[in-house]
């Protein structure tokens, strides 16, 4: 399937699921991430938050036990620019943010995040392939924002769903993840 077969279809099936479904799936992605990642390396970690209204794997509660339990740990949150990039913000509470006119909760002000700084992101994606290709919503803001990340950043995925076996029209100036977490499995590309 292509990249717009696959959105229409993994929207539509994450749309569906209902609020318990979420919420069960999340606590599994909760426990996969804990169990999987390691933090001991990252100084700064780039997360998205959940547009709530798609069912997206919900960070709220990963974000929170990393500040209670990792404090050397630094949040940065992302805010969609008017020019199609992303901007990077250190996490300073929920006072910072703001909800954008697509929905997205993002901070409205505060430090920069310098982009070189960035040692892992929690990528957001519609649906992923084997080889660690992610489906997006299709505006290209994480696509053009992992490419100035450095080398040696970690990208990881959250999808609520197994990898497809392939994404049909995925080339190679695609920027591939390192790892994907699915409620049952912890999924490494490198």
């Amino acid at each position: 399937m292509t990249k717009e077969e696959l959105r229409k279809q993994y929207i539509k099936r994450r749309k569906g699921l209902d609020a318990a479904e979420c919420a069960a799936l999340n606590i599994q992605l909760y426990n996969r991430f804990f169990s999987s990642v390691d933090l001991s390396f990252v100084h700064v970690l780039h997360m998205y938050l959940p547009i709530q209204k798609n069912n997206e794997p919900d960070t709220w509660m990963i974000l929170d036990r990393i500040r209670r339990e990792s404090p050397q740990v630094r949040i940065s949150l992302p805010k969609m620019s008017g020019g199609g990039d992303l901007e990077n913000f250190y996490f300073e509470g929920l006072h910072q943010l703001r909800i954008n006119t697509l929905g997205i909760q993002e901070p409205a002000q505060g430090v920069p995040t310098p982009v070189e700084k960035i040692d892992m992101v929690i990528v957001p994606l519609v649906a992923i392939d084997q080889s660690g290709h992610r489906v997006g919503y299709g505006k290209g803001y994480y696509d053009r924002f992992l490419k100035k990340c450095r080398t040696d950043c970690k990208k990881i995925g959250m999808s609520f769903f197994e990898a497809v076996d392939t994404i049909a029209d995925s080339t190679t100036l695609d920027i591939r993840l390192d790892a994907c977490l699915t409620p049952e499995h912890t999924l490494n590309f490198v």
